[in-house]
Parts: C-alpha cells; sequence; structure tokens
C-alpha cells in the first residue's frame, strides 16, 4: 500500500499561471523522439508513455472528470489520491520545477527523492558512466574504490573521495560528505549495510542498475528526470534506439532453429576447478545480452541467477558458441595478456576440445566494460556479431564503440588503438 506522502508546499496562482505557460512552450519545443511503446516509470506519467508533457496534465484531468481511467503513475504528487495537485505536480515537472519525485527502482519499489540532486554518491561504475552521460559527473562528490582505479575511463570521477567498497561501503565516509543522494545496484549492498545505516540522515538511496538490457533504457529516462537532464537522456536514447532497435529488426526475422545454442562462461576463478564452471542463467545481464542477439543460452533454467555447472554438462550440450565474461581487459590496459589467459582455460578444459564452439574457433570473451553499463549497446553489437556473422556483415562493434566514447564520455580514447574489449581481438 501506498504511503501518504503530500506535496509539501501549495503553489501560489500565481507561480500555477507561470508553470502552465512554461509547460505549454516545453511542450511545444521538445518532440517525442524515443519509442512510445516503453513505459516511463517516475509518477505523472499519466498516459503511461515514456515521456511526462501536458499529454499527461490532460489524462490526469480527464481521469478527475471520470472520463478515463485512472492509473498507477497519475498520482503524480504520491499522496494516495488523484486530484488537481496532480495536475500541478505534473506541470512542475514538466518546467523542471518539481521539489521531489517519485519513481519506481530497480527493485520495483515506489522512491521519492527530494530534488535538486545536487551532491551525489555513486557505488557502482555503471551508474557513474550514465551520470556521467548526462552531464552530471560535477555533482559526484563520492565513489567506491573500483573507479578510484580507472583513472584513463574516468579522469574526473577517479579524483573524487573514495567511500569504500562498491558492495560494502563506508557509511562514516558517506555521511561526512553530505550527499543527497547514493545510486547502488539493486541488489548490492544490502539493505543491512546502507539503508538501515542511514536511518536518521536525509540522504537518499537510489536503485538503479543499468547492467541488464530490459531494463538500461527505462532506467537513463528515470535518471534523466532525477537530474534533470532530460535533453541529454533523449540524446542517448537516440543512440541506443538507432543501434538497438537494428539489431531488434534483424534478429526478429530468425526461427528458433536459426538460433544459436550459447554458452556463457564465467571466467571468475576458473583456474581453480577443472570440473565445473561458473555461467550466467535468467537474470543476469549476459543472458539478457544472448538472448537479445538471437541466441539460446543453454544454462537460461539452471538455477540461480549466477549458478556453476558440471563441465561434463556444458560438453553433452554442444553449444555451437561459447561467449565468457572477462574483467581482465577494459581500457585501463592495452595488454591483452590475462584475457588471452582466460580464453586458453576456457577452451583448455577437459573435454571441451570435442565442443562445437571450441573446434569452430566460435569462442569469444567480452569485457565488463561494454557488456555492461550505458555502454551496453556495444556488447550487444559484438554478440550479434559473433552469434550470426552473416546477419551483421556491416555491423561495426568498433565503430559503434568509439561513437559511444566521443558522444556521451568525453574523453580523447581511440578504441583501435588502446584498451582490450574482446578476445580474440576484432578484425
Amino acid at each position: 500500500m501506498k504511503g501518504m506522502k503530500a506535496f509539501p508546499t501549495l503553489v501560489m496562482i500565481c507561480v500555477l499561471c507561470y508553470v502552465v505557460a512554461c509547460a505549454c512552450v516545453r511542450a511545444e519545443i521538445q518532440p517525442k523522439t524515443v519509442s512510445e511503446a516503453e513505459t516511463l516509470e517516475v509518477y505523472g506519467n499519466a498516459n503511461e508513455d515514456d515521456t511526462i508533457d501536458m499529454r499527461d496534465v490532460t489524462y490526469i484531468k480527464l481521469v478527475i472528470f471520470g472520463k478515463k481511467p485512472e492509473t498507477e503513475l497519475c498520482d503524480a504528487n504520491y499522496d494516495g489520491r488523484v486530484s488537481m495537485l496532480d495536475v500541478v505536480q505534473t506541470k512542475l515537472i514538466i518546467v523542471g520545477k518539481e521539489g521531489e519525485l517519485t519513481f519506481v527502482d530497480a527493485n520495483g519499489n515506489d522512491v521519492t527523492v527530494r530534488l535538486p540532486l545536487s551532491r551525489i554518491i555513486v557505488l557502482n561504475t555503471d551508474v557513474a558512466e550514465a551520470v556521467r552521460a548526462l552531464g552530471a559527473k560535477e555533482r559526484v562528490v563520492g565513489v567506491c574504490e573500483r573507479i578510484k582505479g580507472k583513472s584513463i575511463f574516468f579522469p574526473y570521477l577517479s579524483e573524487q573521495q573514495s567511500v569504500g567498497k562498491w558492495s560494502s561501503p563506508d557509511i562514516e565516509q558517506i555521511i561526512g560528505l553530505n550527499p543527497d543522494a547514493v545510486f547502488a545496484y539493486g541488489q548490492w549492498p544490502s539493505t543491512e549495510k546502507l539503508e538501515d545505516k542511514l536511518i536518521g540522515t536525509d540522504i537518499a538511496v537510489i536503485r538503479l542498475d543499468f547492467y541488464k538490457i530490459e531494463t538500461l533504457r527505462g532506467e537513463m529516462n528515470i535518471l534523466g528526470y532525477l537530474l534533470g537532464a532530460e535533453e541529454e537522456a533523449r540524446a542517448y536514447l537516440e543512440w541506443y534506439d538507432r543501434i538497438v532497435g537494428e539489431i531488434d529488426e534483424r534478429v526478429s526475422t530468425l526461427s528458433e532453429e536459426e538460433k544459436p545454442e550459447v554458452f556463457l562462461a564465467s571466467t571468475y576463478k576458473i583456474e581453480e576447478v577443472e570440473t565445473e564452471i561458473g555461467t550466467y542463467a535468467k537474470g543476469s545481464g549476459m543472458h539478457s545480452l544472448c538472448e537479445r542477439a538471437g541466441g539460446k543460452n543453454i544454462a537460461a533454467e539452471q538455477e540461480g541467477t549466477y549458478p556453476k555447472v558440471e563441465v561434463e554438462w556444458v560438453i553433452k550440450q554442444n553449444p555451437d558458441v561459447i561467449v565468457g565474461l572477462s574483467y581482465k581487459g577494459g581500457y585501463e590496459t592495452d595488454e591483452e595478456s590475462e584475457m588471452k589467459s582466460q580464453y586458453e582455460k576456457i577452451v583448455g578444459l577437459p573435454g571441451f576440445e570435442t565442443i562445437d564452439a571450441v573446434k569452430n574457433n566460435r569462442v569469444y570473451l567480452i569485457e565488463g566494460d561494454v557488456a555492461f553499463s550505458p555502454a551496453m549497446p556495444i556488447g550487444l553489437a559484438y554478440f550479434a556479431k559473433w552469434l550470426h556473422p552473416d546477419l551483421f556483415t556491416d555491423f561495426d562493434p568498433q565503430v559503434i564503440h568509439q561513437e559511444y566514447i566521443n558522444k556521451f564520455c568525453g574523453i580523447d580514447f581511440d578504441v583501435t588503438k588502446h584498451g582490450v574489449f574482446v578476445y580474440p581481438k576484432a578484425s
């Protein structure tokens, strides 16, 4: 049941008139540029499309007059009922003057935060990358230790104060930085390690993932509203839609028989045990990429999101393609020896020489830096190219990667000369 969170102040008549005028102007000059098929899960999006505009104001009024069915997101000010106050709140959102915003987070929870978010802490690289893509990196006052180690990719953010591990942050450091909000994954850190320790403070916890392709687009849209960077979010979504839309269109022509069977290999501690190997089932980012690129994950139905399977089981499944996830490359190195070593350990597992994927040289490694985060369309392009080379002969993931760097990263980096993102290297 939703809590009763009333809009903090009643808006004066003169302010309301100003809002109406600005909202109308903004609605006229901001054309729709993204798909209407996906719901923006922000309260105020009454008609449940992918943006908040004057159509939502009209919809709420029609609900009040009994002309339209009430939707969950009609309750813009999140006070438990639909009224003219929701019309006011929606207009404020449209012109970027809202004092607070309610949205649905990565765990499906309704979260209300006060705006603006001027000082933020990011506990994972995926969110950090999204914040930077939306032009808000200067608001970041604290980062997880992993970001501190990425000075090439995050030259500005890596200089900000560390608040410890992404999975177990230093709460005293967080409180000392006096942030408006802390951004974290949906699952990690646990509530015991984060929210419970922030009770009594005014620090909001915002949980967004940015590592699953089925939710990435929506989360970037939500982040745009949270940061008051809707235009920047639209620019990213146009890029995303162009690439992912083209892949989706081509994959949609495939029959189930044309989709290869894929084993998604975890390279984590692969050297320790040769009788079993980690993999990725439903709910994981790797599974999402595989399925979206037109592959069939042979471990999709295994128990748990990140299960282990017997090597003998993989051999019996005889996958057509093997794709492994690595964290031994990335932007911070030009040396591929560690990824090469992981590759050799996978293909060298006892009995793997009999697998079609190994015999046909269809074993690949992809770096987490391009498999997840707002860079995910790059990873999807690599998957599509590997799984359906004849269907994507004209696709060049490196070109897509460089475009992403130039448009959204703000760094001088040539992906054809530096970094290690896949193995074997793209030709």
